[in-house]
């Protein structure tokens, strides 16, 4: 049905627009639509066409009595109990509203007021809305208004409300049984519309339990309960008499609690909350400017861009939005002031920051202009000046606050003559004195799927060392699949992965092989610059002990060099990174890893023409190039944690005599009377273990063994 539905609307907007495009090129206008029935106090219509210089009149209209037709359309209003207003939806439509003011309640016997309907059929009239230009009539709107006054009881509903009792105290309901209101209900005793001579009729077989009103029964240990015959024997001293208000059986039920609707689906724009500043800081928060509101640069949200999207707190990102260009822009973010940019902004301390905006003129605005017209360009040439083409935010943090933020700007001037795109970009860095805030991989060893942690040294002075945080990256092919198009994405931890990429090489190349094999190595080290890997995930950049030494394997080579026109030999083209982790502790479930060693190696390969089959034509002409695979892969080694020799089935079984493994411990029996026990004095100690062996010799002498052996001895005796 919703479907239907969609479909009569699109079918009904289409026929209007089209309506809209040929009364405008005919310089017409008509009513959409033309005849309106309403039975209610509000009707809507649409004037389309060309609706400049047009005005609007509201008249009431009769038929006439012979012909039964209406006259012709007029310019002259007249007055009525409808209000006419108009709202331009464009160049070629008008919305018209027309509105009742008049009251709809009905009028009462001795009712002064006089707006108000004397009969229930309140309105009932036809009105016309004429569209004129310089007093003549263009377009007429025919309104039938049939509408039934509002129908209000003289006297409304009391205020008196159901007193529900409390169910802590009393039942709710006591008489469950009781199902017919003003009759008596056969077998429900607890029915008060029976009658004495009804009850007498089924006294004795009446509903039981709390179906037949016995809800909260009186307890057992109820001083009026038992009788003197069945009684219990504690009954007479151990029963109570209380209320009825305390039976046990009360307050059994279940206590509700109020949940507000949720609101179902919507395709209108949701209504999002006033933003909330905040005090403080922390990684994720939107940053607010000094007056409260979120601090906007454009950015992409689910694969499009949004001008208003607010910045995070230490989340760096990079984006590249598209627009089209068909006329110059005069809005944000494409045409910016510098005034406009340089805000201020909540630091997070308790006080501002002002943004430093720094322009920079791009001389070649090629790289942000691709032309998608395949027509000739045309005559007209479309000069847009000073375009934001470039904003690119670095915001500088120290714990939980902004120290300061700078902007670079990038502006230039746009020249076409044909249709193109607009390709701007907006970034934001966060930096940490110098570093970027990019996040940890790990709080403290690894966690599998984050980037491995590599760096290189950069001096500060002759005494210290700064490690300047890079990646390790392995190959990511894009479109083509070509070395020059290829992008690189990091090493993630844990994960072995292997790719490549596609580098043309013709039959002129392989007579240089080692310009070519110097080529490949230049595309291999660009993978790792890295001298440094991070034995942790989260490591401290100005502390060696935190980082181990990338090892690389130089390439030996063991095949003789054979001057070939067509055959380069040892070249690079395979890059092996193996990562060696082992696991030092697990935190809250969690294990925690750590790299031990980081092996960088290259395997050799032969490159020679493949000139079998059809593809003959590289053999030939020295210029035509093959495609050869340049790749890269990346394997994780666990080292194990324990390299022990493995025990024996007698040290693993044998816990008999061990303290430590057994919850009972023989070797301790005696402990309070050895040196070792330190709780008391050795003398004391001793004087109380001895008076335990004596009772233990007292006991078993005057015990029943004893007894027994001397009754026997004194019978063998006589």
């Amino acid at each position: 049905m919703a479907n239907v539905v969609v479909l009569l609307y699109s079918s009904f907007f289409t026929h209007v627009l089209l309506f809209a495009c040929v009364a405008y090129t005919q310089n017409i206008v008509v009513f959409q639509p033309s005849f309106v029935i309403t039975t209610g106090p509000v009707v809507t219509a649409v004037l389309l066409g060309n609706t400049s210089g047009i005005s609007l009149s509201l008249r009431t209209v009769s038929p006439s009595n012979t012909t039964g037709n209406i006259g012709s359309p007029s310019c002259v209003a007249e007055e009525t109990n409808w209000v006419l207003t108009r709202e331009q939806l464009g160049k070629t439509a008008v919305r018209v509203h027309l509105r009742l003011n008049q009251s709809l309640h009905l009028c009462g016997n001795n009712d002064t007021n006089t707006d108000c309907c004397e009969r229930a059929l309140c309105i009932l009239e036809a009105l016309q809305v004429s569209a004129c230009v310089d007093g003549t009539p263009q377009a007429s709107l025919l309104i039938q208004a049939k509408i039934h006054a509002l129908l209000v009881p003289a006297n409304p509903g009391s205020d008196n409300k159901t007193v529900i009792p409390n169910q802590v105290y009393q039942p709710l309901g006591p008489c469950p049984c009781d199902l017919t209101s003003g009759a008596c209900d056969i077998l429900c005793c607890c029915d008060t519309d029976c009658s004495n001579e009804d009850l007498k009729l089924f006294s004795s077989h009446c509903l039981p339990g709390p179906f037949g009103g016995q809800v909260s029964p009186a307890p057992d240990y109820q001083c009026s309960v038992q009788s003197t015959g069945n009684s219990p024997d504690w009954f007479p001293f151990l029963c109570v008499n209380s209320p009825p208000e305390n039976n046990p059986y009360l307050g059994h039920f279940y206590k509700g609690d109020t949940i507000a609707p949720k609101p179902g689906p919507s395709f209108q724009s949701p209504v999002l909350p006033a933003p909330v500043p905040v005090d403080v800081y922390i990684q994720g928060n939107p940053i607010f400017t000094l007056n409260g509101q979120y601090f906007i640069v454009p950015q992409k949200v689910l694969g499009l861009c949004v001008n208003n999207a607010p910045v995070a707190f230490l989340k760096n990102f990079n984006y590249e939005c598209t627009t089209l260009l068909l006329s110059c822009p005069t809005g944000y973010p494409l045409q910016t002031l510098s005034g406009n940019l340089s805000i201020k902004v909540k630091n997070g301390q308790g006080g501002d920051v002002v943004v430093d905006v720094t322009d920079e003129v791009a001389a070649d605005t090629s790289p942000f202009i691709s032309i998608i017209d395949a027509v000739a360009p045309s005559d007209e040439m479309l000069v847009c000046e000073n375009l934001t083409l470039a904003l690119d935010y670095k915001f500088y943090w120290r714990e939980n606050g902004i120290t300061g933020i700078t902007l670079t700007r990038t502006i230039g001037t746009i020249i076409l003559n044909s249709r193109a795109t607009l390709s701007t970009k907006y970034s934001a860095t966060f930096l940490n004195g110098e570093f970027s805030g990019e996040p940890n991989s790990g709080n403290p060893g690894y966690q599998v799927g984050r980037p491995v942690v590599a760096g290189i040294v950069e001096p500060l002075d002759s005494n210290k060392g700064l490690i300047k945080r890079t990646s390790v990256n392995v190959w990511k092919p894009v479109s083509d699949g070509l070395c020059s198009t290829a992008g690189m994405k990091p090493v993630l931890f844990g994960e072995n992965s292997t790719s490549g990429c596609l580098l043309p090489v013709s039959r002129q190349n392989l007579t240089q092989c080692s310009l070519l094999r110097e080529t490949v190595t230049n595309l291999q080290a660009d993978l790792i610059a890295a001298t440094y890997v991070a034995k942790s995930g989260n490591p401290d950049f100005l502390t060696m002990a935190d980082w181990i030494n990338i090892s690389f394997v130089t390439l030996n080579s063991s095949t003789a060099m054979k001057n070939s026109t067509s055959t380069c030999y040892d070249i690079p083209a395979h890059l092996h990174i193996h990562i060696w982790s082992v696991t030092t502790s697990v935190v809250e479930g969690v294990p925690q890893r750590e790299i031990r060693a980081l092996q960088v190696s290259n395997s050799p390969s032969n490159w020679a023409l493949d000139c079998g089959g059809g593809a003959i034509s590289s053999c030939v002409d020295p210029e035509e190039p093959q495609l050869f695979y340049i790749t890269s892969s990346v394997t994780f080694i666990d080292i194990p944690i324990n390299t022990r020799p493995a025990k024996t089935r007698f040290y693993i079984n044998f816990t008999e005599y061990d303290c430590n493994r057994n919850d009972v411990c023989w070797p301790e029996l005696a402990f309070p009377i050895t040196k070792y026990y330190t709780g008391e004095p050795f003398s004391q100690s001793l004087a109380k273990g001895m008076i335990l062996v004596f009772f233990f010799i007292v006991a078993s002498v005057l015990g029943t063994p004893w007894r027994q052996i001397r009754q026997a001895w004194n019978n063998s005796a006589h």
